[in-house]
């Protein structure tokens, strides 16, 4: 243990002196928002800059004004406390005045994944029971194919947002914008009636079949996450810029990014999606001193070619999750990073962990109550003594992570009161206790000097899920639709790594009805990419005569996960989605070979 390690450490001592102090739970009964949050910062710094966006940019007290006036025209649409309104539109200044508004006068804003068509998005709508869908002009093509699946009536039940100089009109919808421009840009008095425990925002869970759930975020949980993110993870102020490129309906770029400048009043340069060739361009040009990041974008970044100046920018400090320990030097030397915050949390769980002490390889430590207990993979169960109580494993052993809950570390869970059940393992380690089951492996690891608090790794999640594209994938879930195709008789889905890419690619094994002698690969694939986001596509397809099972009909899939997709093991028909490509083609013994070296670019 080095004096320089010790040092450093100590260093942040501080730092978690003001965050503890900070982060004790509050009352969920206590008067107080995000957007009350957000009242407070633009009294601060009203005419600093909030967000800049392609051509626009736009001060806190204009942002504020912004989302005033559309929250006034949202009451007189016929929202009020309570409601839920669902926000199905991309990244840009005025998303953020909507869930902003929504949140002044107590409405719930259901951020819908703006990848979503046909099935999955109807049923993201529906299941919240949102009273109103507010759509951006980019995506009114796509809300429009399924208007007549929901329970919403046209004009009342709608409201589009222009995207840029628009003279466009829609006859089922009304426009956000002409309501809200002579509305009144005062803060309103209903805000100071919100309470710390009314829902926020739900976010979904990934829509891996179109039926993804509805996690439950409250104004705490947020407020929590975005101190965490500001005054411990990026140690920011009004004075630093945050680079967002991920989508602001996923937890990490909303509660860790937009959640650390709400309550900092740094600005963001906000973008609609992520582009590698832009990136350092965009850093050094708005001067982003700060980085919110998954994994995937990190290696992205690293496949970009190198130049010798790739270290000569304002990047400084990073927080986001699944930056995988192969990569993490090479991505911090490379773009001249001081601290990465790595964390780890999923968007419904009641744990999180945090490098708050700025240590490589790590996920950090976190101060909630938590088990790590043995878990039988091939078994898909948790491990558990002659007591039936289940068995912590010892430090560097893999086990599976759980979260106790109780006042301080509440599970919020889903809208679907039998999912949020199904997370929730109880007789732990006494009687009657209950705990948040997050579904992954994680190991304690040494990662030098720790002011004596542990420091953990993710391993891999567990069971029929895997992680491709930073995004779980249900392999029960994905099979279900599979087998709704009219020429799969059965599929067995399961997770498969690709050599230089994060995470497992979903590989799916399938059967054919009877009479179905070769599966039509182009109407395969259209009902594929109709049906299924584009992380939970299976990559690869192995035509099967007959799937495996056990004597209690369970599918095998650690034989098949082993024989994977080379062609040397597997003589059952073999077929590949490629990178950019929407449709299947036989995997070749020459492309396999660019696979196994890595050179794909998935």
């Amino acid at each position: 243990m080095g004096i320089v390690d010790v040092a450093k450490t100590l260093a942040q001592i501080p730092t978690l002196l003001t965050l503890k102090k900070g982060m004790q739970p509050r009352s969920l009964e206590d008067k107080d928002c995000v957007a009350a949050l957000i009242e407070r910062t633009v009294d601060r710094v009203a005419d600093h800059t909030a967000l800049l966006f392609e051509d626009k940019q736009v001060t806190w007290g204009e942002l504020n004004a912004m989302a005033n006036r559309y929250a006034r025209a949202m009451m007189k649409s016929g929202l009020s406390r309570g409601d839920t309104a669902s926000v199905f539109m991309e990244n840009r200044i005025e998303f953020v005045a909507t869930i902003i508004a929504l949140n002044k006068i107590g409405v719930t804003a259901s951020l819908i994944n703006t990848n979503l068509r046909g099935r999955p998005l109807t049923h993201c709508v529906s299941v919240t029971d949102s009273a109103k869908c507010i759509v951006g002009e980019e995506l009114t093509d796509a809300l429009d194919e399924v208007r007549s699946d929901l329970n919403l009536k046209e004009e009342s039940d709608y409201l589009w947002v222009p995207d840029g100089e628009s003279s466009s009109a829609l006859n089922w919808a009304a426009n956000l914008d002409e309501r809200a421009s002579g509305e009144d840009a005062s803060n309103l008095p209903e805000t100071a009636e919100n309470t710390l425990g009314d829902n926020a925002f739900y976010i979904f869970t990934s829509g891996t079949t179109g039926l993804p759930k509805a996690a439950v975020l409250s104004n705490r949980r947020y407020m929590m996450s975005g101190a965490l993110a500001h005054k411990a993870g990026l140690k920011c102020s009004e004075k630093d810029r945050l680079y967002i490129c991920l989508p602001l309906y996923h937890g990490t770029g909303l509660m860790i990014g937009m959640g650390a400048s709400f309550s900092s009043g740094a600005s963001v340069f906000l973008r609609r999606r992520f582009s590698a060739s832009n990136f350092l361009k965009e850093v050094r040009e708005h001067n982003t001193n700060c980085f919110i990041y998954i994994g995937e974008l990190c290696r992205y970044l690293l496949n970009t070619p190198p130049s010798p100046d790739d270290h000569d920018n304002p990047l400084e400090r990073t927080m986001g999750n699944g930056l995988r320990p192969d990569i993490w030097m090479d991505f911090k030397r490379r773009f001249g990073i001081k601290r990465i915050t790595e964390f780890y949390g999923a968007s419904e769980g009641n744990v999180a962990f945090a490098n708050l002490l700025n240590k490589d390889c790590t996920v950090g430590t976190t101060t909630v109550k938590h088990a790590l207990v043995r878990y039988d993979v091939d078994k898909d169960e948790i491990v558990r003594d002659a007591n039936g109580r289940c068995i912590e494993v010892e430090k560097g052993e893999a086990g599976l992570l759980l979260g106790h809950i109780n006042p301080d570390a509440v599970f919020e869970g889903y809208t679907d009161p039998e999912a949020t059940e199904k997370k929730i393992v109880r007789n732990v380690l006494e009687d009657d206790d209950a705990w948040f089951n997050s579904g992954d492996l994680m190991r304690r690891v040494d990662v030098g000097f720790t002011i004596g608090l542990p420091h953990y790794q993710f391993v891999d999640r567990i069971g029929d899920t895997f992680r491709w594209k930073s995004e779980n994938v249900s392999t029960n879930e994905v099979g279900e639709i599979l087998n709704g195709f009219d020429q799969v008789k059965i599929s067995n889905v399961y997770g498969v790594e690709i050599p230089g890419a994060d995470g497992r690619a979903g590989m799916a094994a399938l059967t054919l009805e009877e009479g179905t002698s070769e599966l039509d690969l182009d109407r395969f694939a259209q009902y594929v990419n109709r049906e299924l986001p584009s992380y939970a596509r299976p990559v690869f397809l192995r035509v099967e005569q007959d799937i495996e099972v056990t004597g209690t009909f369970k599918m095998i899939k650690n034989k098949l996960r082993d024989e994977g997709y080379d062609p040397n093991k597997v003589e059952d028909p073999l077929y590949v989605m490629k990178p950019g490509s929407d449709r299947y083609e036989p995997l070749t013994e020459d492309y396999f070979k660019v696979i196994a070296k890595g050179e794909a670019g998935y």
